[in-house]
C-alpha cells in the first residue's frame, strides 16, 4: 500500500526570505529617510535658531546613536529574539508590557504612514488647490487609493518589496544631497548669523531644544528597522552592522539639511513655509525649479519610506502572533511569506488615521508628533531591557562597562523624550493603547489562560484611567489634535 504523501508545508512554516547586509541597511535608511527630512527646515525654525538646532542635533544624535548601539548589541547578545523592539520589551518586562510595545510600535508605524500621504498631497496641493495641505476630503480620497494600491503590491511578496525599497532608497537620497550642496552654494553668512540666537518668538534655549525633540524622534524612526526584520537576516551580525551604518549615514544628512537652511532665509520666514518646507528654502536659493526638484524627490522618498514602514508594521504583528501575544489569525502568511492578515490590519489603521486628519488643526504636525509619541514607550522598554542584559540579568552574561553605560544613556534619553513630548501626546497615546487590550484578551482566551495577572491588572487600570482622562481632556477642549 502506497505511503500517503506528507501534507504540504504551510507558508508560515517555510524558511523566511533571507536578506543580505546591504538590503538590511537599505531598510534602515529607507525607513528613516521619508517625510520627516523634507519638513525639517520649518519644523526647526518654528522652535529654535542655529544654536538650539546644533544642541538639539547633538542631543538627538548622541541619544539615537546610543539606541542604535543598543539594537546592535541586543541583536548579537540576544540573537534568539526576533522583531526587535517588541521582543525586547517582552523578554525584559513580561507579556503585557511586551504586548503594549508591539501594539504601540505597530500603531506608530501606521500613523506615521499617514504623514507620507499628507505630505504628498500637500506637495501636489501647490498645483491643485483642492488638495489643500493634504487634509481635504479629496486629498484623503486620493491617499486612500494609494494606500490600498501599496497593499496589493506588498501582498505580492517580501523579497520583491525589499528589492524595490533598495532601489528607491538610492533614488531618494540623491535629491537630498543635491539640496544640501545647492544650499551651501547660496549660503549667506549674514543671514546665518542673524538666525544664530533664534527669533523673538523663540523662548529659552532649553525650551527651544525641547520643542524640537519630537521632530528628531520622527526622522530617526526606522533606526531599529534591521532588528525588526531580523528573522530575515542572512547573518545575525548583519543586523547590528546595518543599524549603525544606516544611522550614521542618515544623521549626517538630517543635520546638514537643517543647518544649511538657516543660511538661506530668516528663520521667521522659514517657519511660515508650507510643507514640504525644504522646497520653499530651495526656491529661495535657486528659483522656482528648486520647488519642482524637491517635490519630485519628496514623492519618490516618501513612497519608498511608506513601503519600508508598511513591511515593518506587518512584521511586528506577525511575530507577536507567532509568540502568542496577538490573536492567532495575525500569525498567518501567504506563499510569498507575506503576513496578509497583519498587513490588512495595518492598512485599515492607516485608513482610519487618514480620516482623523480631516478633524485636526494641523494634519501633518499632529500625525508626526503622534507617531513619535506612540514609539517612545516601546523604545524606553527596549533600552531598559538592554540595561538588564548588560547587567547580566536579561538572559545573557554580564556586559562590559561600556555596554552598561551605553544602555543607561539610551534609557535616560528615551525617558527625556517622554518628558519633552508633554502630557498632551501621552494622554492621546493612551487613548490608542487602552482599547488595544482587546487583542491581548483574545490571545489569552485562545490559549485558555488567565486574562491578567495582578501586576498586569494594575497596568491595565492605569492605561484605562489615562485614556479616560485623555477623552475628557479632548471633549473639554483642554487638549486638541
Amino acid at each position: 500500500m502506497a505511503k500517503p504523501e506528507a501534507a504540504p508545508e504551510s507558508a508560515a512554516e517555510r524558511a523566511p526570505v533571507k536578506l543580505a547586509f546591504w538590503t538590511l541597511t537599505a531598510m534602515v535608511v529607507g525607513s528613516m529617510v521619508g517625510a520627516g527630512v523634507f519638513s525639517l527646515p520649518a519644523r526647526f525654525a518654528e522652535e529654535t535658531g542655529v544654536a538650539g538646532a546644533l544642541i538639539a542635533w547633538a542631543v538627538a544624535g548622541t541619544g539615537m546613536l546610543m539606541l542604535a548601539f543598543v539594537f546592535q548589541s541586543l541583536a548579537v547578545r540576544r540573537g534568539d529574539l526576533d522583531a526587535g523592539v517588541y521582543a525586547y520589551a517582552k523578554a525584559g518586562f513580561g507579556e503585557y508590557p511586551g504586548f503594549f510595545a508591539a501594539f504601540g510600535y505597530w500603531a506608530s508605524a501606521c500613523v506615521g504612514n499617514v504623514t507620507y500621504w499628507v505630505l504628498i498631497m500637500s506637495t501636489v496641493g501647490a498645483l491643485v488647490p483642492a488638495l489643500g495641505d493634504g487634509d481635504t476630503v479629496l486629498a484623503v480620497a486620493v491617499s486612500s487609493v494609494g494606500l490600498w494600491a501599496f497593499f496589493l503590491l506588498i501582498k505580492r511578496g517580501v523579497k520583491e518589496a525589499a528589492a524595490i525599497n533598495r532601489i528607491v532608497t538610492v533614488a531618494k537620497v540623491i535629491p537630498i544631497v543635491v539640496f544640501v550642496l545647492l544650499a551651501l552654494f547660496s549660503f549667506d553668512p549674514g543671514v546665518f548669523a542673524d538666525n544664530f540666537g533664534g527669533a523673538d518668538y523663540a523662548g529659552s534655549l532649553f525650551g527651544q531644544v525641547q520643542g524640537t525633540m519630537l521632530a528628531t524622534v520622527f526622522v530617526f524612526l526606522g533606526v531599529e528597522g534591521a532588528s525588526v526584520y531580523s528573522r530575515h537576516a542572512k547573518r545575525r551580525s548583519d543586523v547590528g552592522r546595518a543599524t549603525v551604518t544606516g544611522f550614521l549615514s542618515v544623521f549626517a544628512i538630517f543635520a546638514s539639511v537643517t543647518i544649511v537652511s538657516y543660511g538661506i532665509m530668516p528663520m521667521g520666514e522659514i517657519a511660515e513655509l508650507r510643507q514640504p518646507s525644504m522646497a520653499g528654502v530651495l526656491e529661495a536659493a535657486v528659483g522656482t525649479w528648486g520647488t519642482v526638484f524637491v517635490s519630485v524627490g519628496l514623492i519618490v522618498s516618501v513612497l519608498g519610506a511608506y513601503l519600508a514602514w508598511t513591511l515593518m508594521a506587518a512584521e511586528v504583528l506577525f511575530v507577536a502572533a507567532k509568540d502568542d501575544d496577538m490573536p492567532r489569525f495575525l500569525g498567518r502568511a501567504n506563499a510569498a511569506d507575506v503576513p496578509v492578515p497583519a498587513l490588512v490590519m495595518s492598512t485599515v489603521l492607516s485608513q482610519i488615521a487618514l480620516v482623523v486628519v480631516l478633524f485636526s488643526e494641523d494634519a501633518f504636525d499632529f500625525a508626526l508628533n503622534m507617531t513619535s509619541a506612540l514609539t517612545l514607550i516601546p523604545f524606553l522598554l527596549a533600552a531598559a531591557f538592554a540595561v538588564k542584559v548588560a547587567a547580566g540579568r536579561g538572559g545573557a552574561s554580564r556586559g562590559t562597562s561600556g555596554e552598561i553605560a551605553i544602555s543607561v544613556l539610551a534609557t535616560v534619553y528615551t525617558a527625556f523624550l517622554l518628558y519633552a513630548a508633554g502630557l498632551r501626546y501621552l494622554l492621546v497615546s493612551l487613548i490608542v493603547y487602552a482599547p488595544a487590550t482587546v487583542l491581548f484578551v483574545m490571545a489569552r482566551r485562545e490559549q485558555g489562560r488567565r486574562l491578567f495577572s495582578p501586576a498586569e491588572a494594575v497596568l491595565l487600570a492605569v492605561s484605562i484611567a489615562g485614556a479616560a482622562v485623555g477623552v475628557v481632556a479632548l471633549a473639554a477642549g483642554w487638549i486638541s489634535i
